[in-house]
């Protein structure tokens, strides 16, 4: 399994990790047998970074992941996350970033994981009301006693990033990033490797759109929440069905999947960056692992780069996007 660092002197973890996040919320019904089974796959061929949070579920998805893991905690790279608060609405969404609230999120997320200690924890949205110095803060504590070895951030801006670096040592910074979500080039990515931060681009699929496997939302359950994305909508989503056939032609080209395509086309942008697909079946683990031997030259990726422009309608209409 290929290998990359994450952060400046960071731990060396695999280049693509496994995010867990639809085996239990979100993209509809998921199968527990078949959810713990493909993390194991992950394990067996070397994918050891997993992904999870509390939010996830809520709280079910670190269980879930807890129960994959008993048994092989020393192969595992684990992260979770920590920030977004669910209440009994399942689509409204709290902010709590305060550094009494860090502390009690950590130990309740390492009560239901079942382990000692989390390799890395993030801070999964700030509210911009608590200084991110107060919460880095907190969580370099958190590193102080045993129970965090990294400390990472979520979907903030290139300022706060800054500010939080002065503060403790960020490892990486886990936001939205693909073939076409590019905002990050603007102004995040420069920072963060001026600052030696490692990105964990999540959603490197679009949201599964990349896959040339989805023609619209019929298909989708009727509580996928990809139902209420701009970007799986009307207009937006003709114009990016459009793309998805440029990636479909692209990909055709190189003898891989669109899915292929669009994950070495991230993992060849940097050392740095780390794509994280949710993957909930052995059958999509497989193909997405098969990026890993996809390489790209200059030329192809430059090609391919200029080929597809950014999709179509805003990201997401929740609190998938940066910080303001």
């Amino acid at each position: 399994m290929l290998r990359k660092r994450l952060g400046r002197g960071g731990p060396l973890v695999s280049a693509m990790g496994l995010g867990c996040m639809g085996m239990s919320d979100f993209y509809g019904p998921a199968e527990e047998s078949e959810s713990i089974a493909t993390i194991h796959r992950a394990l067996d061929l070397g994918l050891t970074f997993l992904d999870t949070a509390d939010m996830y579920g809520p709280y079910t998805n670190e269980e879930l992941v807890g129960r994959a893991v008993a048994g092989r905690r020393d192969e595992v790279f684990l992260a979770s996350k920590f920030g977004v608060v669910r209440s009994g609405d399942r689509r409204a969404r709290g902010v709590d970033s305060t550094p009494a609230y860090t502390k009690r999120a950590c130990t309740a997320s390492l009560r239901r994981l079942g382990v000692d200690h989390l390799d890395l924890y993030y801070l999964h949205r700030r509210n911009p009301a608590v200084p991110i110095e107060d919460t880095v803060g907190a969580m370099s504590e958190l590193v102080a006693e045993g129970k965090v070895r990294h400390i990472g951030l979520s979907e903030v801006s290139a300022e706060t990033l800054r500010r939080a670096c002065a503060t403790a040592p960020i490892a990486a910074l886990q936001s939205e990033y693909s073939l076409w979500t590019r905002g990050l080039e603007r102004e995040i990515l420069p920072t963060a490797r001026e600052l030696g931060v490692a990105l964990v681009a999540y959603a490197p699929l679009g949201r599964g759109l990349l896959t040339g496997t989805l023609t619209g939302v019929r298909t989708l359950a009727s509580d996928d929440v990809r139902r209420d994305h701009p970007r799986f909508r009307a207009e937006n989503l003709v114009a990016n069905l459009r793309l998805v056939q440029h990636v479909r032609t692209l990909a055709g080209d190189l003898g891989c999947t669109p899915a292929q395509l669009a994950l070495a086309w991230v993992l060849a942008q940097s050392d740095a960056m780390i794509p994280l697909p949710g993957m909930r079946r052995r059958t999509h683990l497989d193909e997405n692992v098969g990026a890993l031997a996809v390489t790209l030259t200059p030329e192809q990726l430059r090609l391919i780069t200029d080929a597809i422009p950014e999709a179509a309608g805003d990201r997401a209409p929740d609190m998938s996007r940066l910080e303001k």
